[in-house]
């Protein structure tokens, strides 16, 4: 008869382990304060345009269509 009181340690990680492993991930993972958006440089800013001469933001031209009313 084969008995497998000594084979514990090949039967890889024990189910409290692999808990507490997932445990620690998704803590990790879930409570993370890094939000990379809110350190996204979105371009020049207000000094930056009066420094170099520019009062607003290049905007594409407005275009007016006249209507003509017989």
């Amino acid at each position: 008869m084969v008995t497998t009181r000594g084979r514990t340690s090949k039967q890889g990680p024990r189910l409290s382990a692999t808990l507490a492993m997932l445990w620690r991930s998704f803590c990790r993972d879930a409570f993370d304060s890094y939000r990379p958006e809110l350190h996204y440089m979105r371009g020049p800013g207000p000094k930056w345009r009066a420094k170099h001469g520019l009062a607003t933001k290049a905007t594409a031209p407005v275009v007016h269509v006249a209507t003509a009313i017989s």
